[in-house]
């Protein structure tokens, strides 16, 4: 089943991934589910009208359902009517890796494009520093989604966030010759390292809940003291850790969205710019893709409430186009 077939009225049958499912209230009183399914393509919003079960009955995120339903457009986007629905078993014989979203590029090359990038680093101190961080969280974030909800919830979306803001920190650098190339791009190859500490996955890999130190310390600090860490033990110096952490615990912008101070030099500040531009283009790009041309997605929370419009001169995707130099010879 493909949920993009607005034409079809008729009754639809198939299997789809649960990103959210969330009980809530109608105006009648009557309970209903609200859920965003993937099709293996594309995310849609469903409801389940008039639930009567249980919460323990009703379907859970991250997981594969076996739906019945009906497709129709609300407010310009499609939405699914799931009249009965049951949990995929193994029975069903379902390929999970058809479902759940994933980074445009498989993990491992990512990691090894990034690595090329480090191996190429002039400065001696912080090519060891990266390297080394980069091998100690090599297995945990080879598939690490960068999010739960917002930009890069997907599987490998750590990595493909990461090398995203290294393409566009190259070309900053290449630009502006005040800038420390080599320092911003540690920065952004380190910069969510920890995100490996504060996300709990599924058995599907995608983050469904934040672990008790990723809520209480965050991925900000908890990178921050993986770098002091690291780096006294292979005697780093004083001064060039205190710019890393720095960067790690301010490349948030602003404390009221989780950073510990303000970015206070050139390359602090870059790395804050470019990781909120790479994290909005896929938001938007995310939201105007289930949008037909001419019209307008839904308020996105997580970009202050707006509506963003479908202007049709270009194809809405969350791919990135990124060359890899690693495997040219």
């Amino acid at each position: 089943m493909k949920l993009d077939e607005i034409d079809n009225r008729g009754t639809l049958q198939g299997f789809v991934f649960v990103r959210s499912c969330d009980r809530k209230t109608a105006k009648n009183g009557s309970i209903y589910l609200d859920l965003m399914v993937n099709d293996s393509e594309q995310d849609v919003a469903a409801k389940i009208w008039d639930y009567k079960g249980t919460e323990a009955e009703q379907p859970v995120a991250n997981s594969v359902i076996l739906v019945r339903g009906t497709l129709n457009l609300y407010n310009g986007q499609p939405q699914l009517r799931i009249d009965r629905y049951r949990a995929a078993n193994e029975n069903d014989n379902v390929d999970i890796n058809k479902f759940v979203p994933s980074a445009t590029f498989p993990g491992q090359k990512m990691y090894d494009e990034i690595l090329w990038i480090v191996d190429r680093f002039e400065d001696e101190e912080l090519k060891k520093l990266t390297q080394a961080v980069l091998e100690e969280y090599r297995t945990r974030i080879i598939d690490l989604p960068a999010a739960f909800r917002l930009h890069h919830a997907v599987r490998g979306g750590l990595l493909m966030h990461t090398l995203s803001i290294c393409r566009m920190a190259q070309c900053v650098a290449s630009l502006y010759p005040s800038v420390d190339g080599e320092l911003l791009l540690a920065g952004a190859i380190l910069h969510d390292i920890a995100k490996s500490d504060e996300f709990n996955l599924s058995p599907t890999g995608l983050v469904d809940s934040y672990t008790v130190h990723g809520i209480l310390v965050g991925h900000l600090v908890k990178g921050a003291m993986i770098v002091d860490e690291i780096g006294r033990q292979l005697g780093i110096s004083k001064e060039l850790l205190t710019l890393l952490e720095h960067m790690l615990i301010s490349h948030h912008g602003q404390p009221e969205f989780g950073a510990a101070v303000r970015p206070s030099f050139l390359e602090a500040e870059i790395l804050s710019q470019l990781d909120t531009l790479d994290a909005d283009i896929y938001e938007i790009e995310a939201v105007v893709k289930g949008v037909q041309p001419g019209g307008f997605s839904n308020k996105v929370w997580a970009l202050n409430d707006r509506k963003f419009y479908n202007h049709g001169r270009k194809t809405p995707v969350t791919d990135v186009t990124i060359s890899f130099k690693s495997e040219k010879k």
